[in-house]
């Protein structure tokens, strides 16, 4: 089995799509960057590659046995196992994983360049690994919250958490489901639609709203979610959050 040492991970935990995972020019210093001492590396088929990246679903068995208790992190002086973490590549793409002891892989991280460099080294000699996966294909569903790739392709980090926020906006103000407060934000949104929105019913209102904003990300965007979260000290912290400067990470290159 091939293994990396000392190696960067900054987990994102509970992301089901790999485009929420950040790269590392992504990464700020108040992540909570952690170090691997050892962790096992997997060079595996694309298709399991993408269920790992892009899903939430039960592992492998054969995988779980194989990486069992293989990996350790460093905290200072302490040096303690995880139970089923590693790192895993299809030849192209790049992840490391810990299931924190569930079948799924809770907490996915990106590797830093350097470690990418040697990933892609240690491999050239093998062949990919299918383990117990036999190609299965469970249907991804996207929605409002879980957002197609396509959507979310180009923005910056911030652009994505902040997109994220209009999206949970826009889901309670779908669940409340009243006529009225959907045209005002219709409204807000597209002010020249004004004459048209008020013989609008509700699903052709809701229809336009998220057919309008669900595309890109721009200064419309960022004024109509900072409307539609005030008052929702939850929202607006995160809001509040993705204003701040971030520091870089360059010295862990």
């Amino acid at each position: 089995m091939l293994y990396l040492h000392d190696v960067w991970v900054n987990w994102f935990e509970g992301e089901e799509n790999g485009y929420n995972v950040c790269y590392f020019h992504e990464w700020r210093k108040n992540d909570g960057i952690e170090l691997l001492d050892q962790v096992p590396l997997l060079y595996i088929t694309k298709e399991l590659y993408d269920y790992i990246e892009n899903d939430m679903h039960d592992l492998p068995e054969d995988m779980m046995d194989q990486i069992y208790k293989r990996s350790y992190i460093r905290k200072g002086q302490n040096r303690d196992s995880l139970d089923f973490a590693a790192v895993v590549t299809d030849g192209q793409d790049i992840l490391a994983f810990d299931t924190i002891g569930y079948q799924i892989p809770v907490r996915k991280s990106r590797l830093i360049p350097r470690q990418e460099q040697l990933v892609f080294d240690m491999i050239k000699t093998t062949k990919p690994e299918s383990f117990d996966f036999n190609g299965r294909t469970v249907e991804k569903e996207y929605h409002i919250l879980s957002m197609e790739p396509e959507l979310i392709h180009g923005l910056t980090r911030r652009e994505r958490q902040l997109k994220q926020l209009l999206m949970i906006a826009l889901d309670q103000l779908r669940t409340v489901d009243n006529l009225e407060e959907l045209r005002y934000w219709l409204t807000e949104w597209d002010p020249k639609q004004y004459p048209y929105i008020r013989y609008m019913d509700k699903e052709t209102v809701w229809n336009t709203l998220y057919e309008g904003v669900k595309h890109g990300w721009g200064r419309a965007h960022e004024d109509l979610c900072v409307k539609m979260i005030k008052g929702q000290p939850f929202l607006e912290k995160m809001w509040e959050t993705e204003q701040k400067p971030q520091q870089d990470t360059s010295n862990l290159k």
